[in-house]
């Protein structure tokens, strides 16, 4: 549970949203479900101006701290390791043969997450026939007899193991024999089986790397890491975005007073246009609505440079003063009813 006030309550929102209070660094499904958690909010009706502008702003930092650093670039799942390290040996995965052995549930992790960067069906070898053919309904691939591996691994481009055998399943022989059978056509292996399926000497072998749990975990510590660092830099506009949050929240302080001082500025004009309606009787239409517009448009200059100030000032310790002065020197006290009832809203929130 926590409880969090002022400057600290908007930092954390921001901070969620962000996935920098997350376990995973960078983790992006977290915006996805501060946005749902918004949703279903505001379809109870139970969000205020106040909240949907803080809610809206979190999004916008999120954004900014995913593309102005790289927090959420570097793998920091073994599964995900391994499918980035195969574009890094192998280049484009789309036209990529794809073969998993047994169905380990990290293997079958790094199995989908593959299965989204490849365009041929994805083959699965188990031990259990049938729990290969489930496997490979739920992934639209084709399941493979554990007989016939050796045939499916002739075809891959990249092997991901997870198996619960109890000694290597891929030998260095085995795998010279394959080798010289796909003329030396690169694969990779991904081993994820402990103990490990595929034999370290296979490594020896011209075109076969073999990347086993503990590589793929090392490549995560160090992504770790880095998002580390790229977090950094995402405090710093966590930061910019709570200030000018907090500026606005600070500036509804005078928007009464500021929707007063407009609502007063427009009752005189309306009046003094009224009193005149006797000597503008014989304007045409358009006449009268240039009047209206050249009206409104010198109350509207008149009144920018006090609200701009004010605006300013209520940001400062010293924004009341301000606020009160501008209240008597316009009689704005008379009209109470403007500011007493004041609630802000969607239309009042850029004052």
């Amino acid at each position: 549970l926590y409880v969090k006030r002022e400057k600290d309550a908007i930092r954390h929102v921001f901070r969620v949203a962000a996935s920098l209070d997350s376990m995973v660094l960078g983790e992006p499904q977290i915006l996805g479900q501060v946005k749902d958690a918004y949703r279903k909010a505001t379809r109870s009706r139970s969000t205020g101006p106040i909240l949907n502008r803080l809610m809206h702003k979190s999004f916008f930092t999120a954004k900014r701290v995913r593309n102005e650093t790289g927090v959420g670039l570097a793998a920091v799942s073994v599964a995900y390791a391994a499918v980035e390290l195969g574009a890094k040996i192998l280049g484009d995965l789309r036209k990529r043969k794809v073969l998993l052995v047994g169905a380990g549930e990290m293997a079958e992790l790094a199995a989908r997450h593959l299965m989204r960067q490849v365009d041929s069906p994805m083959e699965i070898a188990n031990r259990t026939y049938e729990t290969a053919v489930c496997l490979a309904e739920e992934m639209q691939g084709c399941a493979v007899e554990m007989e016939s591996v050796n045939e499916a691994i002739e075809r891959a481009d990249v092997v991901i193991t997870s198996t619960a055998s109890c000694e290597p399943i891929i030998h260095k022989d085995l795998m010279k024999k394959i080798m010289k059978n796909r003329r030396y056509k690169p694969i990779f292996f991904i081993d994820i089986a402990i103990p490990r399926d595929v034999d370290p000497e296979v490594e020896e072998l011209e075109g076969v790397y073999l990347y086993n749990i503990d590589d793929l975990q090392s490549v995560v510590t160090s992504n770790e890491d880095e998002r580390k660092k790229e977090a950094q830099r995402g405090e710093l506009i966590i930061n910019q975005e709570v200030d000018k949050f907090s500026q606005w929240l600070t500036s509804l302080d005078s928007a009464p007073t500021i929707v007063a001082l407009l609502e007063k500025m427009e009752r005189i004009r309306s009046n003094e246009i009224s009193k005149m309606n006797g000597k503008l009787s014989g304007l045409t239409q358009e006449q009268k609505e240039a009047i209206e517009a050249i009206t409104k448009g010198i109350i509207n200059k008149i009144a920018h440079d006090p609200i701009v100030f004010l605006k300013k000032m209520s940001s400062r310790n010293s924004g009341n003063h301000y606020t009160d002065v501008t209240q008597k020197m316009f009689h704005l006290m008379d009209d109470q009813t403007n500011s007493e009832d004041f609630q802000p809203n969607e239309n009042h929130k850029e004052l």
